[in-house]
């Protein structure tokens, strides 16, 4: 009696791991088909748009600004994108996925004149800016599909939620950028330090304000009213009451370009005094914290005004960030770039951006073969490849193209090793 019994209860336990296949079988399918229709709705709705376009426009024009304002309260807008970017990455692969991973990355941004009538006008005064947010479309994401987790490469494979990570694959597909302003001509913005194609559609510009984006830079909500200064006093500047030659950059990494510096003033100010005190003190021990370094942790660390794990030193509560732990120390580590010497040569031979010699391959973006050096080292040490290519195509070669080169390369263990470095056949 209790044998059959075992039995029984082993094929029931076999039937429901067959039933738990089917069930997520059928979920899968379920998922896929929701893909595919919202993708064959958005490519009817896009030919539908293109062919009655003039007609539909002749409709609404009387109602634009009413209609209009109902899609914004429900949250729907139409976007138009202001320029296109004209970047050294031509396709998504070995595109960095950050803009801090490649600095000598450059890109163009041309103002387009179907959206302002003089297209140099709203890039008036941006020059005194040192660094741009570029808010842009992933508009090569070949699906409209988006998952509530991802797998970042960084993590090599394991899951987290879609809105800790930097994920192109989202409801919305918004992309964010900090870029470095090297200079406005005109019409266009000419960019360093990017992570975006050719291409790319870029809905919006505004200038990064440390006084207001950085939160190490926010002011002591505890201060006091009187103690604040007034807006025509302060132009994102904090007074000190230490003395005449007295000057603090509350950024570490924006000293050279950030306007909120402290400028000496002799009068007291009651708590805000106390905390600048308090800074001064630090910077003159050169450390955050007494009693050796912080505890490593794989949740989140608290960052101080240098940026440091383990910062105490804050202005307010809201003045200190926290990061996931697995970003300052992902799973993956950072690969030594070599090159052998045939690409070397290869390298070598392509000229300058400036150079006037037509028989030869030259750079678009890039200034020299030592800049595009660094350019592919700073690429490739980052690991470029998916989590699939790691673990399915180890023994395959890997190519990516930047600016007029195309390179090929490989991946060993701890290390990626380029082979060949050609110019692109136009």
């Amino acid at each position: 009696m209790s044998c059959n019994s075992g039995e029984d209860v082993e094929k029931l336990q076999q039937q429901i791991s067959v039933m738990r296949k089917e069930l997520k079988n059928l979920r899968q399918r379920a998922d896929g088909s929701v893909r595919s229709h919202r993708k064959h709705m958005t490519t009817l709705q896009s030919a539908l748009s293109k062919i009655g376009e003039n007609k539909l426009q002749l409709c609404v024009k009387p109602n634009v600004d009413h209609d209009l304002g109902l899609s914004l309260e429900k949250g729907s807008i139409r976007t138009t994108p202001i320029g296109y970017i004209n970047s050294c990455f031509a396709a998504k692969n070995g595109t960095p996925r950050q803009p801090t991973v490649c600095g000598p990355s450059r890109a163009t941004l041309q103002i387009q004149q179907t959206v302002f009538n003089n297209p140099d006008h709203p890039l008036i005064g941006l020059d005194e800016y040192s660094h741009v947010w570029i808010i842009f479309l992933f508009h090569k994401n070949g699906h409209l599909s988006y998952k509530a987790k991802v797998r970042p490469p960084r993590l090599n494979g394991q899951r987290v939620g879609v809105y800790s990570t930097r994920s192109p694959h989202r409801p919305n597909a918004l992309g964010l950028t900090l870029a470095k302003l090297e200079k406005v001509e005109g019409d266009t913005l000419h960019l360093t330090g990017v992570d975006m194609i050719v291409g790319t559609p870029v809905l919006d510009i505004k200038p990064y304000i440390p006084c207001y984006d950085c939160p190490h830079t926010r002011l002591d909500t505890a201060v006091q009213e009187g103690d604040l200064l007034s807006e025509d006093e302060s132009d994102c500047q904090i007074t000190s009451p230490s003395g005449p030659n007295t000057a603090l950059v509350l950024d570490s990494e924006e000293a050279s370009t950030t306007p909120c510096q402290v400028s000496p003033r002799s009068d007291g100010l009651g708590a805000l005094g106390e905390m600048l005190s308090e800074v001064k003190d630090y910077l003159q021990q050169g450390e955050l914290t007494k009693g050796g370094a912080a505890e490593e942790s794989n949740q989140s660390e608290l960052v101080g005004p240098e940026g440091d794990a383990g910062g105490r030193l804050h202005f307010g509560q809201e003045s200190y960030s926290t990061i996931a732990g697995w970003i300052k120390q992902p799973p993956v580590s950072t690969l030594e770039v070599r090159f052998t010497s045939h690409a070397e040569r290869e390298l070598m031979e392509f000229l300058p951006s400036d150079s006037t010699v037509m028989d030869k391959p030259r750079f678009k973006f890039l200034k020299d073969s030592d800049e595009a050096a660094a350019a592919i080292k700073a690429v490739l040490s980052a690991d470029p490849r998916s989590v699939y290519r790691r673990t399915r195509c180890q023994d395959r070669l890997f190519f990516f193209s930047m600016d007029t080169a195309d390179i090929t390369c490989w991946f060993g263990d701890g290390f990626a090793e380029v082979l060949r470095v050609q110019p692109i056949l136009l």
